[in-house]
């Protein structure tokens, strides 16, 4: 696209995983090379875009209340655009819905549209009044998208896209389509040119990476982690999300053997409970995912285990939550995301019975939440005193502090100065407050 916005300015609001995050980059390195600068201000946007997710309700209601905020900034400012992209508009019906409750929308475009973006943009500068286009169907892996990266110094690479696993309360494999692997040439080439750039830590994303390669001939993740790993220099590996179903030996060897990859794997359980594993269409049970532990346990040297868990899916009894509840301890989760079931319009769960009461739920997910913070707070005691390696990323203006984590994913906080984001420090641990870290930069920096 030629520049068609010289002093022209964009904001990108996005919702939901760290594959949005990406695929908001995308965008923007859309938007950039059309010539438009960035603005964190809506009023000083000449196109605003929001990158929405449909994963959980309260989700799609912020979103939908900050696109209806817009209404009266439309209406001053009548040559901005608005354009509403990602998974909620990706469901079945859902972007002509979008189009009808907020008619001062000018472009909805779907998941797997967003490479066609700057067609969109040109065809509504050129006149084109309230574009609605949305693909049904996935097509081929587009390469190429120019980027505008906003995470440094991480950066995001996607392996693969779409998920054929069909849990019974997920929405994605519906609005991101069936698996489909990049070529793994084009992923170290991708790595390759980052580690050149100067990016520190590399995050391999697709919704399951562990199948990553089984729709091509002679990949494996396992494989792609030892190519990447090979790329000359100093810089960490990390990826997500897994599916303990497909973590396998060789994988859990590859990551033991690699000195890039980060000791932390994220291995999403979601519930403890055999009966609800079922219900949910997980393909493990519970004596499944501790073997799964128990694998990475005796490869990986203190490996960091972290995880997903849902409260309040459809019949879960309290003896199914007590199971979740012994699990989460006997595993001892170095942190974990934990969730109330939301119901998704389209999915097999949203049409079971028993849905659980709003007030019970809320008490499941308190009681875990203690749970995981107890675990995790003894975990974090044992920083206390040592000098771990951080890779500095940013800073925290309301603690005043650097910031960064370690190989195992844990935050610390410290002093310094914008010389040190995007490298290496040694810090040596003086405080440890919940699950943070507080320390100094010890002058023998890595």
């Amino acid at each position: 696209m030629n520049k068609i916005a010289e002093d022209k300015k964009y904001r990108i609001v996005t919702y939901g995983c760290q594959m949005n995050v990406h695929e908001s980059e995308k965008i923007a390195g859309i938007l950039t090379e059309a010539g438009y600068k960035p603005t964190d201000k809506d009023e000083d946007a000449d196109i605003i875009v929001f990158n929405t997710c449909c994963i959980r309700e309260n989700a799609e209601d912020k979103a939908e209340g900050n696109i209806g905020a817009l209404k009266g900034l439309k209406k001053v400012k009548k040559d901005l655009i608005i354009a509403v992209g990602g998974c909620m508009t990706q469901q079945k019906g859902e972007g002509e819905l979008i189009r009808n409750k907020f008619p001062f929308i000018d472009i909805v475009f779907g998941t797997h549209n967003l490479e066609n973006f700057k067609f969109l943009l040109s065809e509504r500068l050129n006149g084109k009044k309230r574009i609605l286009e949305i693909e049904e169907k996935e097509g081929e892996i587009v390469e190429g998208t120019p980027k505008a990266r906003t995470s440094y110094p991480n950066a995001w690479v996607n392996i693969s896209y779409g998920c054929n696993n069909f849990c019974t309360y997920c929405i994605v494999p519906y609005v991101r389509g069936r698996e489909r692997s990049r070529d793994p040439e084009k992923i170290v080439t991708e790595c390759e040119a980052l580690i050149k750039e100067g990016y520190k830590e590399i995050t391999l994303l697709g919704q399951n990476v562990n199948s990553y390669g089984n729709d091509l001939e002679g990949v494996s993740f396992a494989s792609l982690i030892k190519r990447v790993s090979e790329i000359p220099g100093k810089f960490r590996l990390r990826f997500m999300t897994n599916h303990p179903k497909d973590l396998n030996e060789e994988m859990v060897k590859a990551i033991a053997e690699s000195d890039k990859t980060c000791k932390t794997v994220h291995l999403p359980v979601q519930s403890g409970s055999d009966r609800i594993l079922k219900l949910m269409n997980r393909k493990y049970g519970r004596n499944d995912y501790f073997e799964k532990v128990d694998l990475l346990r005796k490869y990986v040297d203190d490996v960091a285990i972290t995880t997903d868990i849902m409260v309040g899916f459809p019949t879960e009894t309290e003896e199914d939550f007590a199971d979740t509840l012994s699990l989460t301890k006997k595993v001892g989760f170095s942190g974990a995301f934990t969730f109330v079931y939301s119901k998704r319009k389209g999915t097999p769960a949203a049409k079971m019975d028993g849905q659980i009461d709003e007030e019970v739920s809320r008490d499941r997910i308190t009681r875990l939440i203690e749970l995981q913070n107890e675990i995790s707070r003894k975990q974090t005691q044992g920083y206390k005193g040592k000098t771990i390696e951080i890779l500095c990323e940013d800073y925290d203006e309301k603690k005043n502090k650097y910031l960064g984590r370690d190989v195992y994913g844990r935050m610390a906080y410290f002093n310094g100065d914008k010389s040190l984001i995007g490298e290496f420090v040694n810090v040596k641990i003086n405080e440890v407050n919940g699950i943070s870290l507080y320390g100094e930069v010890v002058k023998d920096n890595a």
